[in-house]
């Protein structure tokens, strides 16, 4: 069974950084592209970032671009999420998912703040 949690999640004040973590069980994470959305409140959910299976490629929305970091541990089964510069209008909860086949599997998502 596939399972995503997403953890690292927080109030940060403006400027800050976190760190978001994806731990996955029931799957190896470094055979499938792994993708960050976000949803903040009364928006749709949008990508934020994506990485690629195996030594693969990265990529990053326009507004994260240059302050976000996507990467994996593949010990850990693990991939994560640097965000530093941190705006208010990152302000969401965040979401990792993975697509493998015709099924897309979600975590439980992790609250973002950035307010001062």
């Amino acid at each position: 069974q596939v399972q995503l949690v997403e953890s690292g999640g927080g109030l940060v004040q403006p400027g800050g950084s976190l760190r978001l973590s994806c731990a996955a069980s029931g799957v190896t994470l470094d055979y499938y592209a792994i993708g960050w959305f976000r949803q903040a409140p009364g928006k749709e959910r949008e990508g934020v970032s994506c990485i690629r299976s195996s030594g693969g490629s990265t990529y990053y929305a326009d507004s994260v671009k240059g302050r976000f970091t996507i990467s994996r541990d593949n010990a850990k089964n693990t991939v994560y999420l640097q965000m530093n510069s941190l705006k208010p209008e990152d302000t969401a909860i965040y979401y990792c998912n993975v697509r493998i086949g015709s099924a897309v599997y979600w975590g439980q998502g992790t609250q973002v703040t950035v307010s001062s």
